[in-house]
């Protein structure tokens, strides 16, 4: 089995590298370009149609390694995926509204439900089993998916954040996948390991190429069905709680966003700086020391996700309290304006 994602992960990395140097080409052509300005902390043009390369490497790799014939989750995870893909290059190059785009993310979730994802019961760590969760379950998987593939489209926000976290999140939640034999899940998000690590030397600070919203909803959508998927083989809610603290820290930013948001009774899709990769610029990070730090709490909160799944609860809850302390102190510490300092990048 490990030598099986081992090459699943191999070659989409292999076609990742050989790809994205395409999709920077390719976003030139039709203009799907990031200039610098407003809020953006990246001071040259940068193409920004990275997630073709990633969803076709993807794509392209578990065809070629997935057992035949496919599950019909599989072919229900291809399916989604692709309405979120087109989605997200429609909005890279021409630009869509915050509405059109939720719509989008709700119809590639609402494919999953057609294609046999519905969650039936669940099992609580402390309560117990739930089970006949009916239209209960159907809103879970829907709440779900919607709410990862936000959860990495607000990471990506700083050069190789989102790419950098996703490979993480990927990794635990493979091993998670392959210790309770959940071998197709874990096959997919080798996988999609191996696109984040291949898009991830083009991305990384200084960025050649953007992964845009094409490449993170298509991250997030992926890792959400995969975790959906194998939670519908057990009824174990670490199918939830895995992927929940691998990406604890963007999941904390983006449920901190909304709450500010409402709380100034701004509307929720109105950007601003105060996302936490902001407010580390703002106290003096450099570019990388930002991505950096943030990959640094990430990977405790991966370290919390792998003790969980071997029932140590007590130091999974501590390790995340004490991420969670840190970015509070962040978020709500005092903030100040660096001097300028001529870098490139996102």
């Amino acid at each position: 089995m490990l030598n099986d994602l081992l090459l699943l992960g191999l070659v989409a990395f292999v076609l990742t590298l050989v790809l994205t140097p395409a999709s920077m080409y390719l976003a030139k052509m039709v203009g799907a370009i990031d200039h610098p300005g407003g809020r953006r902390v990246h001071l040259r043009p940068i193409p920004r149609l990275g997630g073709i390369a990633m969803y076709v490497s993807f794509v392209a790799a578990v065809m070629l390694f997935m057992p035949r014939p496919l599950t019909i989750q599989t072919e229900g995870l291809i399916v989604g995926s692709t309405i979120l893909l087109v989605v997200g290059i429609y909005d890279d190059i021409k630009g869509v509204s915050p509405k059109a785009k939720f719509l989008g993310q709700l119809a590639g979730a609402a494919v999953l439900l057609f294609f046999g994802y519905h969650i039936e019961s669940l099992t609580l760590p402390v309560i117990g089993p739930i089970p006949h969760l009916g239209a209960w379950g159907t809103a879970l998987v829907l709440f779900w998916v919607v709410s990862l593939v936000n959860t990495v489209n607000v990471a990506d926000g700083l050069d190789g954040l989102a790419a950098g976290i996703s490979f993480g999140a990927c990794l635990v939640m493979a091993w998670s996948a392959v210790r309770i034999g959940q071998s197709t899940e874990a096959l997919m998000l080798a996988g999609l390991a191996g696109v984040c690590l291949g898009f991830l030397l083009f991305n990384f600070h200084p960025a050649k190429v953007f992964m845009g919203d094409s490449g993170s909803m298509f991250l997030g959508f992926v890792m959400a069905a995969t975790s959906v998927s194998g939670l519908l083989k057990t009824p174990v809610l670490l199918g939830l709680v895995l992927p929940m603290l691998a990406l604890g820290m963007p999941i904390f930013d983006m449920t901190f966003t909304v709450i500010r948001r409402k709380w100034k009774g701004q509307p929720i899709s109105v950007a601003d700086r105060g996302h936490l990769h902001h407010r580390l610029l703002d106290r003096g990070f450099s570019h990388r020391q930002a991505v950096l730090a943030m990959y640094a709490l990430s990977a405790i909160l991966g370290g919390a996700a792998v003790l969980a799944g071997l029932n140590d609860w007590q130091w999974a809850v501590f390790l995340t309290v004490l991420v969670c302390i840190v970015l509070v102190t962040v978020l709500f510490g005092k903030r100040h304006v660096p001097v300028p300092r001529r870098s490139s990048g996102k």
